[in-house]
């Protein structure tokens, strides 16, 4: 069982920035062959898939944070990063982080869309961004 800890939520005003962190606990061996990323949710809306980062190195992102959000790992500290930039409170929300293991045990290309499709999540870190 991988286990995901979240940090570095907080609050900050608008244009703030915030770096989120995602710890994943098991072998660098196979944390590299997963698919991860960040969700957000706000209570009343529906679950929006932020950021993702393949084991190919491929990364996407939801329209509204392409630009300011950056995402990364690190896979010999297996750790996921979500930089997070000119912050609006628009994206005050839950954040939680999602791993997901690719076919066969094999690296993980394709990064499903929602968060029950993903194998392990964490507990989540909250960021409130005011006016």
């Amino acid at each position: 069982q991988v286990q995901l800890v979240e940090s570095g939520g907080g609050s900050v005003q608008a244009g703030g920035s915030l770096r989120l962190s995602c710890a994943a606990s098991g072998s660098r061996a196979t944390y590299r062959l997963y698919c991860m990323a960040w969700f957000r949710q706000t209570p009343g809306k529906e679950r929006e898939r932020v950021a993702t980062y393949n084991c190919a190195g491929g990364i996407s992102y939801l329209d509204s944070v392409e630009g300011r959000f950056t995402v990364s790992r690190d896979n010999a500290q297996n750790t996921l990063y979500l930089q997070m930039n000119s912050l609006k409170p628009e994206d005050t929300a839950m954040y939680t982080c999602a791993a997901q293991v690719g076919r066969n045990g094999g690296c993980c290309t394709f990064s499903s869309l929602t968060l029950a499709e993903y194998d392990y999540s964490g507990q989540g870190t909250q960021v409130t961004v005011s006016k």
